[in-house]
């Protein structure tokens, strides 16, 4: 894997500020940091701080990019992806897993609900604008 410097990925990621990004997690914190960090990337964002809220933002806004926690109260990031998944205008649209545990069995799990990352926290800036960038170019391909 190619790491690029942070500048070269401000750069790639501002030429489409159009790319909707959701991310779910009931910690304030790593929500803001995401935001913050996404925004500097150019990018749109929306959070949610649990799974029935993100499936009300999931509905209502249509985000080209989940990030999505695990351990949640109320519906569980498992559960959020999987019911996500049920909706056919949404099953494509991916999904990275967020974990403070990065053991073989979560990540194999969120494979499973249908996840295409696994992002262990706490995450970097460069972690989470390189795992957007990878959907945002294949996202562009496919249209």
């Amino acid at each position: 894997m190619h790491i690029f410097p942070s500048e070269e990925w401000q750069q790639l990621t501002i030429n489409d500020p159009s790319f909707k990004v959701l991310v779910v997690d009931d910690s304030n914190t790593i929500r803001r940091s995401a935001e913050i960090f996404l925004k500097q990337g150019g990018h749109e964002v929306l959070l949610a701080e649990d799974g029935f809220d993100a499936l009300s933002k999931v509905n209502d806004y249509h985000p080209d990019l989940i990030f999505c926690d695990i351990l949640m109260p109320r519906l569980d990031g498992y559960q959020t992806v999987a019911i996500i998944r049920r909706n056919v205008r949404f099953a494509d649209t991916p999904v990275v897993m967020l974990s403070s545990k990065d053991g073989v069995f979560d990540k194999a799990r969120g494979r499973m609900v249908g996840c295409q990352e696994y992002l262990t926290k706490p995450f970097t800036k460069d972690q989470l604008l390189q795992a957007v960038q990878r959907f945002a170019h294949s996202s562009q391909g496919a249209t």
